[in-house]
């Protein structure tokens, strides 16, 4: 199956195929290593022809590769086809000079045609575990535009700072619905603005997990959906309001596909970085800050500095909503000013990022429902949470935290408004964000769903709850949800 992405070096579209996430010259590279190996095996008459129009394709293959950049998944394609190489060019040179041709024996040859075959076929097995990441088509009747923001609270002191002057900083990144694009319009990075960027965080989100680096290489190539600066959408109607918080050390961009298909159907999705906890926040002059939260390996110390940072998350999205009045009101400038619908506003968040949603909300009123991605709820469960809320789940199994669910009922218990708890089958903790398409397709990291439906899944049972809770769409909300999973209703005052 083929399909199309941006090539992130040039911005024109290439082409890939989705099943071994190859390029095409990847695919063409692939193709003649393995008829490279393949030609020592065939009829006299077709070995040479084979053979020779094997080595016209990898260096034609090569040459391209060479300018736009070799991935470390083609290496051992590369590697095999070089042992490969001499073997198969040696008896047209001998011919060629007029010297008997010779061949060895095919047990002697059998062993070393099946190691190059099985060099060459871990690049595409790599090239499945760790891709470029595809995103997905948005669904709603609107493009998509993005953009990024960066504002500072004059009257919060930075907390991870001893600087007394230094105040809380924010940069923000917008998804919003815009006007369709003109063809080959070239399409947003995946983690940053620039490459450079790209790579600064992905690297950096590599190191927190304990990963080299190299093996996420595809990640920071990646071109998303949406289009920097697009015009917004035409009319005169407002969009409701999601703003979003990224799991711990998690970054601004680590929920794109949500945010764009979100999005698409007229929402405008505002996600945060949290300097100094996000893995790495690249600000505006180019510094770098990177994370100075970790576990300390204590689970009671640890608890209380969640509880901290917490806080520090959600006085960020309280403030973030208040830059975004103001610039719907026009103090700060901007494209979106009079389009945004401040009246109708949701808060989200992905793991410790869903935690900071509910502190906000029980803080600010001004949010008026709370979406809760597999977030353990760190921080006080009082005062009640007066909006309507929905708490997204991974499959719970005997390796699931056993404070969890028990915290979640307690935080959602306490609430004025009906809460919705909606368990995914076969999701695990980053199924809930954008890891499904560019990890290794391991159950008990990204879960069992796929690369297609996972996104699918957690955005469209997003959806189906902003609609009914921001825009009072007509329906059944339960019934809605309950087609994605196990739900738990809990109505008002129940259990109190």
């Amino acid at each position: 199956m083929w399909s199309r992405v941006p090539r992130p070096e040039d911005g024109r579209v290439t082409e890939i195929i989705a099943g071994l996430y190859l390029s095409p010259p990847e695919f063409l590279a692939l193709l003649g290593a393995v008829a490279l190996v393949v030609a020592r095996w065939l009829p006299p008459a077709a070995r040479s022809r084979v053979t020779i129009a094997a080595v016209a394709v990898l260096v034609a293959s090569v040459i391209v590769l060479g300018v736009v950049g070799v991935r470390w998944q083609l290496l051992p394609v590369l590697a095999g086809a070089a042992v490969a190489l001499p073997f198969a060019l040696a008896p047209l040179l001998r011919r060629r000079a007029g010297r008997p041709s010779w061949r060895a024996r095919w047990w002697l040859a059998l062993p070393g045609s099946v190691a190059c075959v099985a060099l060459i076929a871990t690049g595409p097995v790599a090239a499945w575990a760790f891709p470029v990441p595809v995103f997905p088509e948005p669904s709603g009747r609107f493009a998509v535009g993005t953009q990024v923001v960066q504002w500072t609270d004059p009257r919060r002191p930075e907390s991870f700072t001893a600087d007394p002057h230094d105040r809380r900083t924010v940069v923000v990144q917008l998804w919003y619905p815009a006007r369709k694009s003109p063809a080959g319009a070239r399409r947003a990075q995946y983690l940053g603005r620039t490459q450079d960027e790209a790579r600064t965080v992905s690297d950096a989100l590599a190191r927190q997990v304990g990963l080299p680096g190299f093996l996420v290489d595809g990640v920071p190539r990646a071109r998303t959906r949406s289009v920097f600066d697009a015009p917004v959408a035409g009319g005169r109607g407002r969009f409701p309001l999601v703003l979003f918080s990224p799991g711990s050390g998690g970054v601004r961009t680590q929920n794109t596909a949500w945010a764009e298909e979100l999005a698409s159907h007229g929402y405008v999705v505002a996600a945060l970085d949290h300097p100094y906890d996000s893995a790495a926040v690249v600000l505006a002059d180019g510094r770098t800050i990177r994370t100075r939260t970790a576990s300390t390996g204590d689970r009671d110390k640890d608890d209380r500095l969640a509880v901290d940072w917490t806080a520090v998350r959600a006085a960020d999205l309280g403030f973030v909503l208040t830059q975004l009045d103001r610039l719907d009101h026009g103090e700060i400038t901007g494209p979106l000013t009079g389009r945004l619908d401040t009246g109708r506003v949701a808060v989200a968040g992905h793991s410790m990022g869903g935690a900071a949603a509910l502190q906000a909300a029980r803080r600010d009123r001004r949010f008026d429902a709370v979406v809760d991605l597999d977030g353990y709820p760190h921080g006080p469960a009082s005062p009640a949470l007066h909006q309507p809320t929905l708490a997204l789940t991974q499959a719970v199994t005997s390796a699931t935290d056993p404070h969890y669910i028990p915290r979640l009922t307690e935080a959602l218990g306490h609430s004025t408004a009906t809460s919705y708890r909606l368990t995914l089958p076969g999701a695990a903790h980053l199924t809930f964000m954008d890891g499904p398409l560019y990890l290794p397709p391991v159950p008990s990291v990204v879960g069992s769903l796929g690369r297609t439906e996972s996104p699918h899944v957690v955005a469209a049972a997003t959806l189906a709850f902003l609609d009914a809770t921001l825009r009072h769409a007509p329906g059944d909300l339960a019934g809605a949800l309950s087609a994605y999973g196990d739900l738990t209703v809990r109505s008002p005052g129940a259990g109190r």
